[in-house]
């Protein structure tokens, strides 16, 4: 590891809740005494037994955890280099990872005596979950999501609405996951005395990105495990997951972060190309500024206004990243690539057609990626994917916006 990587736990983030010199607290002072509520909860709860037990409870009973590692034996075969494997996230419960976080904070909020809990959602998959969460633990849900993306993702919007859930179509801006994310943030400001905000990803203010990441720990911890099972002791050279806000990402990274020898790759969205507004490749374009309560890199117009961004996948269409992914991105701990839409829809295509799965668009991403870059290394290394979520939600838009008939492409 590098040697201005501390040990995760140990160091980060610090008292003030920065990672570096990314993270804080940057929110209106109206909150403070809640997010100060909050950080001191989450930290007595954390260390709690009970609350553990309870958790677990839920992540086996309600989530179906644990979720297996896969060989991706077709596609590694048809690519002729590195082994590649996959985490199963999609096979949760509701379908991605985030209900990791999800049923962490509805419990969180029932142990501090809230009611109700608030989000945003992109691709809708956190939405989703938060909603069965919510049902779950008998609490209110309220989730602010973008005009565009429920137009996109319409089979889980009515999955929350199902499970209870009031979901808010957001106009604003680009009617997109950022914008979601300022309605969300204002409404938690409202209605913080009975209301919990459930934040989406390990982005905002100080203790957010916190909160999600050991929320999500639990795929790090567990791949780490399995990975050592199955391969009789040696660890995956590479880690791979996509990135946006980062949850996924700092899920499966926690179990690796102290390994020196395992490359960590993150995997931006270059969208439809490398022009400002066209793609949400924030490490790889952007530049430290502050964003929804927290210090970052940020994709950023000359003024310093977040800039307009493109994804085909609408969970990845954010201007920004968590502050401890632009922390580990500072320091040299990550390896960024970006992915085009164009490359995002062949591996979707692929993956159904050789590997009988059909994963999420952003995890899309990652599984791009990975066949890129075993592509490039030998037969002796393994590449160890996220597949963050699964890909219902897209199948609606892909058959609507692409023909089938296309070969993936192989090389």
């Amino acid at each position: 590891m590098s040697d201005n990587i501390p040990s995760y736990f140990q160091s980060s983030p610090d008292a003030e809740g920065y990672y570096g010199r990314f993270g804080g607290n940057h929110y209106p002072p109206e909150l403070r005494s809640a997010l100060l509520e909050l950080a001191s909860s989450y930290q007595e709860l954390h260390k709690s037994p009970e609350f553990h037990h309870a958790l677990n409870k839920v992540r086996v009973g309600l989530q179906g955890r644990p979720t297996p590692i896969h060989y991706l034996e077709n596609i590694s075969k048809q690519v002729g280099g590195a082994q590649m494997f996959i985490k199963r996230e999609d096979l949760n419960h509701t379908g991605a990872h985030k209900i990791n976080h999800c049923v962490g904070f509805a419990l969180l909020a029932k142990q501090m005596g809230k009611t109700k809990l608030i989000a945003e959602t992109g691709a809708g998959q956190h939405g989703v979950a938060l909603a069965t969460a919510a049902a779950y633990f008998g609490l209110e849900c309220e989730i602010h999501m973008g005009e565009v993306d429920i137009a996109k993702q319409s089979s889980n919007v009515g999955s929350m609405q199902l499970l209870g859930a009031r979901v808010v179509p957001v106009a604003t801006g680009q009617s997109a996951l950022k914008d979601a994310s300022d309605s969300a943030f204002n409404a938690y400001i409202e209605q913080h005395k009975h209301a919990l905000y459930a934040i989406g990803s390990a982005i905002g203010p100080h203790p957010f990105p916190m909160i999600v990441r050991d929320f999500q720990g639990v795929v790090g911890r567990e791949a780490r495990e399995q990975f050592l099972s199955i391969t009789d002791g040696t660890l995956p050279e590479h880690v791979v997951a996509c990135v946006a806000g980062g949850s996924n990402a700092m899920g499966i990274y926690t179990g690796f972060i102290d390994d020196p020898d395992v490359i960590l790759h993150a995997v931006e969205p270059l969208g439809k190309s490398d022009e400002l507004g066209q793609h949400a490749a924030t490490l790889s374009y952007g530049r430290p500024g502050t964003l929804h309560g927290a210090r970052s890199i940020v994709l950023q117009q000359d003024d310093g206004t977040p800039a307009g961004v493109s994804s085909i996948a609408s969970g990845l269409a954010y201007p920004g990243v968590g502050p401890e992914i632009a922390m580990l991105h500072e320091a040299g701990r990550l390896s960024v690539a970006a992915i085009s839409d164009e490359e995002v829809i062949n591996t979707f295509l692929r993956m159904a057609k050789f590997e009988g799965i059909i994963p999420a668009l952003e995890s899309a991403h990652a599984l791009a990626f990975a066949i890129r870059l075993a592509s490039q290394r030998p037969s002796s290394e393994r590449i160890l994917v996220n597949l963050s979520g699964r890909g219902d939600k897209d199948i609606g838009y892909v058959l609507e916006n692409y023909r089938l008939g296309d070969q993936p492409d192989l090389s």
